[in-house]
């Protein structure tokens, strides 16, 4: 059974180059610098997506529209990230030939009325949220980020592609809109898609019944298609629900990742029990709502925790027409503090039928 392996090399050992040059700012160029980029020197070997899905492969960016940085660490700053993420369409990175972290000052919001957004790291590119703020935001429904149509909770635009790139130490503790959630990463509408993408780090809300996702947040979908999550890891990723993963009514699919070292912080499950603030549900994983899928393929899922249900994964399909699927995929260590599904050890599950097991080892 094969997984991504690969630690994004953002999370190996740093050295800050403290170099500072004032440059034009703009999207295609680089922005002033005001926190330099970071040099890592660990580069571990990319992955084979050789054998992902079709749907499931990264895009295509060799013609970007944007690209940040001019060739040094030092040149790729958050501003020019927020301002390519701001501009939308195709963005790629040329920060030199080492992999950097860009230590993000602002939340990158992506506007509704532009074109698609890609954001492809080259494998050599990390964000970080330094603990302060969330790293990237998209919400069809947001007014500030533009209507596009009368069903802002259903439709096809814009699409966020992440792909090759990092996220670490993302924090949306505090943020309200929406029902918070997305330490690293909030979506609502269009389609989320994530390639050979490592989550490292992430929190959101300690506490609540219904907030999770310390690295993704998801809602809303377009037509209840799924979010993709391929060849991708999150480690060490917290909230009060979903350590890693959350959302309402979305259906997901992933391959080929990595969940390892996430965990819940909340108590007192959904709803919260009386003298309890809520959560603690999904330590890697938490979904809710009522007719959607949660498929698991070849993909590996220990060591994560939760303090109520389901240690690897909470599903809970309110009207019971939700299924979940696992296959080729290994599932260990995974405690459930509180309650799980009898004979599923790491699971909580209520659904349409049996949870649906093939080639996978539960323990």
């Amino acid at each position: 059974m094969g997984s991504a392996t690969r630690w994004f090399a953002a999370f190996g050992v740093a050295v800050l180059a403290t170099s500072t040059v004032a440059v034009a700012a703009g999207i295609d160029d680089a922005a002033t610098v005001t926190v330099p980029a970071e040099r890592i020197i660990t580069t571990p070997p990319p992955p084979d997506l050789g054998n992902l899905p079709a749907h499931a492969r990264p895009v295509d960016t060799s013609r970007p529209d944007h690209v940040v940085g001019n060739g040094s660490p030092a040149s790729c700053t958050s501003a020019a990230v927020v301002a390519a993420v701001a501009a939308g369409g195709v963005i790629t990175f040329d920060c030199g030939p080492g992999p950097v972290t860009i230590t993000m000052t602002a939340t990158a919001k992506v506007f509704n009325d532009r074109p698609n957004v890609v954001i492809d790291g080259g494998g050599l590119v990390t964000l970080s949220g330094a603990g302060q703020r969330r790293i990237l935001y998209m919400n069809t429904c947001d007014r500030a980020q533009v209507w596009t149509t009368p069903r802002c909770q259903d439709q096809d635009h814009p699409t966020l592609t992440l792909q090759h790139v990092g996220f670490t130490a993302g924090d949306s503790t505090g943020e309200t809109a929406e029902g918070g959630g997305g330490g690293a990463v909030f979506v609502r509408g269009g389609r989320v898609k994530v390639v050979d993408a490592h989550f490292h780090d992430n929190r959101c809300d300690p506490v609540g019944p219904d907030v999770g996702g310390g690295a993704l947040r998801a809602l809303s979908q377009s037509a209840g298609l799924p979010v993709i999550v391929a060849a991708s890891t999150f480690t060490q990723n917290r909230c009060s629900n979903g350590g890693a993963l959350s959302s309402i009514g979305v259906s997901w699919e992933i391959y080929a990742s990595t969940f390892t070292g996430n965990v819940t912080t909340g108590d007192g499950a959904n709803p919260a029990q009386p003298g309890t603030p809520g959560g603690g549900n999904g330590g890697a994983i938490a979904l809710d709502g009522n007719r959607y899928t949660l498929d698991v393929v070849d993909t590996t899922i220990t060591d994560n925790v939760a303090g109520e249900g389901g240690g690897a994964i909470f599903f809970v399909s309110n009207d019971r027409t939700g299924n979940l699927r696992i296959r080729d995929s290994v599932l260990r260590r995974n405690p459930s503090l509180g309650f799980e599904t009898s004979g599923f050890p790491g699971i909580f599950y209520l659904g349409s039928g049996p949870i649906q097991v093939t080639n996978s080892i539960i323990e």
